[in-house]
């Protein structure tokens, strides 16, 4: 396995939690049921977004419909008897740098990451599968808070690009495609890339990794072309 990599983890990573047309995790609510499985209470990190009582409520009542009960994890130092208390953990999207500053300031990166690696179920949507990564270098987002640095909680062994975009080839946008990033941002680091499209998830079972969802995945790496995954793809051979 792959620097750092426990093999007791269970992750469901999503790329987003709305899909256009759809509601708030409608599209992933039969995933999550069964993933979570008999754990019926969920602790929400809501640090990602401003408003985060509003969040919060939203996660309540959409997880509340498959019949969990949602928790708050305050900005406060209740953080890690909570985590130590949790059956599973959610941690929503919005801004990443946000995201990562909230967990490093009160000081629950660590404890989240034994807890995870001890084998509860862990969901991530948008920025919060980000942070699953070993660090938060291709995210989408503008820094608009300074972390104490990048590093993330690091679950799994890879990259993640949350809502992969494919370059159209009928724009006249001159600017870089998300494939362009990626590409620069392999000339300076070695780890592989998965470029999440919307719709789609990674669901890590200790040493299997599958991709679900509608739309599948593109993987980069470095010095090779990027490979294309249809969804039910096995990614395992990402954790070696």
């Amino acid at each position: 396995m792959g620097s750092g990599y426990h093999s007791r983890v269970r992750l469901l990573l999503l790329s987003n939690s709305t899909n256009f047309g759809e509601g708030f995790l409608d599209h992933a609510a039969a995933e999550i049921d069964s993933f979570l499985g008999p754990a019926r209470r969920v602790l929400f990190v809501p640090f990602a977004l401003r408003d985060q009582h509003a969040y919060w409520e939203q996660v309540r009542a959409r997880l509340g419909r498959i019949g969990r009960q949602v928790e708050c994890l305050r900005a406060d130092s209740s953080g890690p008897s909570l985590i130590e208390a949790a059956a599973a953990v959610f941690i929503g999207g919005g801004n990443t740098f946000r995201l990562l500053s909230l967990l490093q300031k009160t000081r629950v990166l660590d404890p989240l990451r034994r807890k995870i690696r001890d084998g509860i179920p862990y969901i991530g949507s948008s920025a919060g599968t980000v942070v699953a990564a070993p660090t938060l270098m291709t995210t989408n987002d503008m820094p608009i808070v300074e972390p104490e640095s990048f590093e993330s909680i690091g679950l799994v062994p890879f990259q993640i690009n949350c809502h992969y975009v494919d370059a159209d080839p009928a724009s006249r946008h001159m600017g870089e495609t998300r494939e362009l990033r990626i590409e620069q941002f392999l000339e300076e680091n070695e780890i592989p890339v998965l470029g999440l499209r919307e719709g789609g998830w990674v669901r890590v079972e200790g040493t299997r990794v599958s991709l679900g969802g509608r739309s599948g995945a593109r993987l980069f790496r470095r010095g090779l072309p990027p490979e294309e995954f249809a969804a039910g793809s096995d990614l395992s051979f990402l954790l070696v």
